[in-house]
């Protein structure tokens, strides 16, 4: 089978970070470019993040900068305790190559290569969802051209994960509520990757540190950003180490098989105490008065082998390096 054509929309941040390095080391994933948005970090400062692991992965795909705000217009503090005032744990960066900067703006990107490449193209989108709902104003015929998209962010109360940013919000679509909505009512085919599964993939520090003892440079970068955010998480959770995150939206568009999920509508909330909250009506379940009825239905996931996730996270870094 030829690889699965990409593009990687993305607010680098650490398990961005993570994710890309997976996504390019994959032999089953072609990346076809990367879209920044606003979210663990300014655009500015997400945009710069991409370009300089584009540089330092060996990357070819280009970066297109995407949405400086959500929806709404609102901008809130970035997440400086969690991935450092520079996005990437406050490693030192060196000066960016900026050659790889495409003309385009993301959305415009988006469109241009999903019409370049129509029905072949699965967007794996492990920031705000700005990017998607602006492409999808701009162009109404934009996805249905899609393939899939493959999405981190939400939580459905599986095993106990509600919200990351509140009790019932996941940061990703905390941060534009609007646009989650959005993307959630588009006629396309989405998968949701949420706290319900990323939560339970603990990459531990010792994994961490083979990590970074089998795939040389790339291993020690994604060692030197993990020490803040395993810093941040030991202090608030008490874990050891660092959860999944991203990286599992990646593995789930490498090996599907590794993931169980539900069918049915989602809703956001997108105001109010529960900004944020993504809501599921399970396809089993039918109601007479519903703000799910007609809208397309989406699968969540609810479950992983999450053993077999990390062996092929670690198999498939190592054996690039």
């Amino acid at each position: 089978m030829s690889p699965t054509k990409v593009i990687f929309d993305t607010d680098p941040g650490i398990d961005d970070a993570m994710a890309l390095l997976f996504l390019k080391s994959s032999p089953a994933l072609d990346l076809l470019g990367i879209t920044t948005v606003l979210g663990n970090a300014s655009i500015e400062t997400t945009t710069r993040n991409a370009l300089f692991l584009r540089q330092h992965f060996d990357i070819t795909a280009p970066v297109a900068r995407g949405a400086a705000a959500p929806l709404n217009g609102v901008i809130a503090d970035v997440p400086e305790m969690v991935h450092g005032a520079n996005g990437l744990g406050d490693i030192p960066l060196p000066e960016i190559d900026t050659s790889g900067l495409h003309a385009l703006d993301a959305a415009h990107f988006l469109i241009e290569t999903v019409r370049a490449n129509p029905g072949e193209v699965t967007i794996i989108a492990v920031g705000r969802m700005t990017n998607l709902a602006l492409a999808l104003r701009l162009d109404p015929d934009f996805a249905t051209l899609v393939k899939s998209v493959v999405i981190m962010g939400g939580a459905f109360g599986f095993k106990g994960h509600s919200g990351n940013v509140t009790p019932v919000a996941e940061a990703n679509i905390h941060g534009d509520a609007l646009a989650a909505d959005e993307i959630f009512a588009a006629n396309w085919k989405v998968v949701v990757i949420g706290l319900d599964v990323t939560q339970e993939a603990l990459m531990t520090n010792a994994y961490l540190a083979q990590l970074r003892d089998g795939a040389g440079a790339n291993g020690q970068l994604i060692w030197d950003m993990t020490r803040l955010y395993a810093k941040f998480y030991n202090d608030v959770t008490g874990v050891d180490g660092v959860f999944g995150h991203d990286s599992l939206a990646v593995a789930y568009v490498i090996a599907p098989e590794l993931f169980t999920t539900r069918s049915g509508p989602i809703r956001v909330i997108t105001e109010g105490l529960a900004e944020g909250q993504t809501i599921q009506q399970p396809d089993i379940r039918k109601f007479a008065l519903s703000a799910w009825s007609g809208l397309p239905s989406h699968d969540v996931c609810i479950e992983c082998d999450t053993p077999a996730i990390l062996d092929l996270y670690m198999k498939t870094i190592v054996d690039a390096a």
